[in-house]
């Protein structure tokens, strides 16, 4: 007999059905990929051993440099410029995802950052789906099952996110189902978009927004209330404006709103601990905002960066949180009722896989 309210051993874990909503697909390179492209091209690393330069990409991003963190895409996307490692890159990506248990996954990427080497942004929106494709046709070959869909991201440094979106209305019948902004946030905020957001109002077209996790409040609320945004990429800051001291903890009127229209929280632990948002897992605000029902989702952000997977951040999560089964469950199912896919291919994921999934492996 089941018993979901177990606590799972990190072998379970790998094995449970995932859902991902947050993940970069230049944050989530095989170390070997970029060193065999980057000898192609002639692109200097800083080091051409998988292991080292895996050990460099974490280092770099736990280093509190800016600088540093920065630098590490600077490789990634040095060797994502050619059509076939874009299709290289997003075939890997699918099927390490599918390795790992995930069942469905939105992988993001602004394709304005492909385009340094002559290709367009349809070539690349294009390259990347295709590599979507074939990557869910190998992980079935080695008897995984996985759906990858598409964000495409505009910088919101720059000037390309009306266009970005555009392409996103073009290609949403084709395997792209949303869109995004990303960059810095501060100095940067939600509403220099408007027009973007309002533009994907008008077309029916969903769009989250990265809001809430180098800047606080104020970047969550103009998300939400302005823009309209669907989900909050991270949205870790919530916890600003709940008072925890009390018993019960008091809501704010943005974090109670928050909570009483069940926004997604795409809450990325392991990266939010690099850039200085949670000290370790165990003062993440992930906990508080569970035992508080907000609608709370796990990602990876950047598994190259972080060194990490979804199986890693939801064993991180048990250890640190008592999670059982149960709490495994629920957190992915929030992912899949928070997707965007259509109604009925979001019931049917988590009614044929998810649920029957971790009813078997809790029964072990």
């Amino acid at each position: 007999m089941s018993n979901l309210n177990k606590n799972p051993n990190s072998e379970q874990i790998t094995r449970l059905p995932k859902a991902l909503l947050h993940d970069h697909l230049d944050g989530g390179l095989r170390p070997q990929t970029i060193i065999d492209i980057a000898k192609e091209i002639g692109h200097e690393l800083p080091s051409y051993d998988a292991s080292e330069l895996a050990e460099w990409f974490r280092t770099s991003c736990d280093s509190g440099s800016l600088v540093r963190y920065l630098e590490t895409f600077a490789h990634t996307v040095a060797v994502m410029q050619r059509r076939e490692d874009i299709v290289r890159v997003s075939r890997e990506c699918a099927v390490d995802l599918a390795r790992d248990g995930v069942v469905y996954a939105e992988v993001r990427m602004a394709p304005e950052l492909l385009t340094e080497k002559g290709l367009t942004l349809s070539a690349a929106i294009e390259a990347i789906l295709e590599g979507f494709r074939a990557g869910e046709e190998e992980a079935k070959v080695e008897g995984n099952i996985i759906r990858v869909t598409s964000l495409l991201c505009g910088m919101r440094q720059n000037q390309l996110s009306q266009e970005v979106a555009e392409l996103a209305v073009k290609y949403r019948e084709k395997g792209v189902v949303g869109f995004d902004i990303a960059g810095p946030e501060d100095g940067f905020p939600p509403s220099d978009q408007l027009d973007t957001f309002e533009y994907l109002r008008r077309e029916n077209a969903h769009f989250t927004i990265h809001a809430g996790e180098a800047y606080g409040l104020p970047s969550i609320w103009e998300a939400i209330q302005l823009c309209g945004a669907e989900r909050l990429g991270h949205g870790v800051r919530i916890i600003d404006d709940i008072d925890l001291n009390h018993t019960p903890p008091r809501l704010g009127r943005l974090a109670a709103y928050v909570r009483d229209r069940r926004i997604p929280l795409e809450m990325c632990p392991s990266s939010n601990i690099q850039t200085g948002a949670a000290a370790n897992f165990t003062d993440h605000p992930i906990g508080n905002l569970a035992k508080l029902r907000f609608r709370v989702t796990v990602n990876t952000d950047n598994r190259l960066m972080s060194a990490t997977s979804m199986s890693n951040e939801m064993s991180e999560l048990v250890k640190a949180f008592d999670w059982s089964f149960l709490d495994l469950q629920r957190v992915t199912i929030n992912a899949l009722k928070s997707s965007f896919i259509p109604f009925e291919e979001r019931l049917a994921i988590i009614e044929n896989v998810v649920k029957p999934g971790y009813l078997a492996i809790s029964a072990e």
